[in-house]
């Protein structure tokens, strides 16, 4: 009866390991990427637009994606996929 609940605990153990581990590891990739942005930097967002970063606040992050066409993303939602700094020419 001992080794069927050891067993079973070692396998629930190894589920949450392999499905806790990469979900924190991106949260920690998000939140450093996050953490460095600045205005200028080309943001992708989730939804596949490319805009430039104009304005950041606690709250929120306002994106140009063309003339005069601007969103606000929420920081916590975290609907931007990927920065890309400027390069230094």
């Amino acid at each position: 009866m001992i080794g069927i609940i050891l067993i079973y605990a070692v396998v629930l153990g190894g589920m949450w390991f392999l499905l806790m581990r990469p979900q924190k590891k991106e949260q920690k990739r998000v939140q450093a990427m996050l953490s460095t942005m600045e205005v200028g930097d080309t943001a992708l967002t989730t939804s596949g637009f490319y805009g430039v970063i104009i304005d950041i606040t606690d709250d929120d992050v306002i994106v140009e994606f063309g003339n005069n066409k601007n969103c606000r993303i929420p920081m916590q939602k975290s609907a931007i996929a990927q920065i890309e700094k400027p390069s230094a020419e």
